[in-house]
């Protein structure tokens, strides 16, 4: 770690140069000479990523960042801030800290934070940020956290885990026993030193696997950012025999979106055919894939059982996108390729045999424009295009 990354004159470069092409300024050279032009722009794009995924470490002009590949695994401010609305206690520990940022939240709800990493790179950059973001409760450990596990005579609130989710030739691997450490093989070990467990996985693993390979599952909460799921955060409890509880988060630039149900629930939707206003669950709540409580609840029909598009004769607050209908289309009709020929409409697909790209190319349709087009199948198997208008 280079310290004179912190001086005023560098901190001042990097700033300048944040929408610079950093590959033209490593050719170019570094003005500074203990300070290498790979180094500089590390900093340089670590601090561009910050201003985007974490907004409080890039207003610190003192924090120092790690390579790409570990700013790009780490939490988002606001995943992370979510993570640490759920936990509380006086003894917390991180047993995969990477680049520290969700312990730094964690330490903002709990008493005493023991942060580990193995990278010892990386753990002296978090040590550091640690030191300048004024998280004095944070303790760091640069060694392995399950090791630190064993050792310590100590009991704690919580434990989190983020594995490493990619094998030892560098795939992407999703079940949990795949991952880096092996939670599943150490869960007594866990739930030996703490009564409650939290653990990030891939937003790919399924429910059901994720729960049959665990102990104690009491929640899962899906949490998507702009409608795209980031992380599946899974809460432990021991000794949980309660069904296992869904939360959905989606956060979007004008509102937080949030729905709750359990994997009890069942399919009980009833069908319709499309009525005034059409529903689109976001995608935390399409992860879910349970979506009898979600017409229940909001008083909604789907459309077909595989559509997961639902409708209602009246406008709603939903967790996801709504739209008015304006216009119903038998798939195939003359009219739609008159209408919409060489035009603009936003197209989407749900339970259709074509995919967009073949339906534009099929009725040249263009994309952008006010009009969404649905292109779906209705509970009579019939295929239809819906045409309507963003609420």
């Amino acid at each position: 770690m280079n310290t004179e990354l912190l001086q005023a004159e560098v901190q001042e470069f990097v700033a300048k140069n944040l929408n610079a092409e950093v590959s033209a300024l490593v050719l170019k050279g570094s003005p500074f000479p203990n300070i290498l032009a790979a180094t500089l722009a590390t900093q340089i794009a670590g601090r561009k990523t910050a201003q985007r995924k974490l907004p409080f470490w890039f207003e610190n002009q003192h924090i120092l960042y790690p390579p790409k590949l570990n700013l790009e695994q780490t939490s988002s401010q606001i995943t992370a801030e979510y993570k640490a609305s759920l936990v509380s206690g006086k003894a917390f520990t991180d047993l995969t800290g990477g680049f520290g940022i969700d312990s730094y939240f964690f330490s903002k709800k709990t008493g005493e934070v023991f942060y580990n990493e193995l990278n010892k790179d990386l753990a002296a950059i978090a040590r550091h940020n640690f030191k300048a973001l004024e998280a004095n409760n944070i303790n760091v450990n640069s060694g392995d956290g399950l090791a630190f596990l064993k050792a310590t005579e100590a009991k704690f609130d919580w434990i989190y885990l983020d594995p490493a989710r990619r094998d030892d030739h560098g795939g992407k691997v999703f079940r949990l026993a795949d991952c880096t450490p092996d939670v599943v093989a150490h869960l007594p070990l866990l739930f030996e030193k703490a009564d409650h467990i939290l653990i990030k996985t891939s937003p790919l693993l399924d429910l059901k696997l994720g729960i049959s390979e665990l102990d104690f599952v009491a929640e899962i909460h899906i949490v998507a950012v702009d409608n795209e799921v980031k992380e599946l955060l899974w809460l432990l409890k021991k000794g949980n025999t309660s069904a296992v509880k869904i939360i959905t988060k989606n956060f979007t630039k004008k509102e937080n979106q949030t729905f709750i149900t359990s994997m009890e629930e069942s399919e009980n939707a009833e069908f319709a055919l499309p009525g005034k206003y059409l529903y689109e669950p976001n995608a935390a709540i399409m992860k879910s894939q349970l979506f009898g409580k979600l017409a229940t609840d909001f008083k909604l029909k789907k459309l077909h059982q595989n559509s997961h598009l639902f409708t209602s004769e009246v406008n709603i607050d939903f967790p996801g996108r709504k739209f008015k209908i304006t216009d119903i289309m038998n798939f195939g009709s003359k009219y739609l390729k008159k209408r919409f020929k060489s035009k603009k409409a936003n197209i989407s697909t749900r339970n259709f045999p074509l995919d967009v790209e073949s339906i534009r190319k099929k009725y040249k349709i263009k994309d952008g424009g006010t009009d969404y087009l649905f292109f779906t199948t209705n509970l009579n198997e019939e295929k239809i295009v819906l045409v309507c208008e963003k609420l």
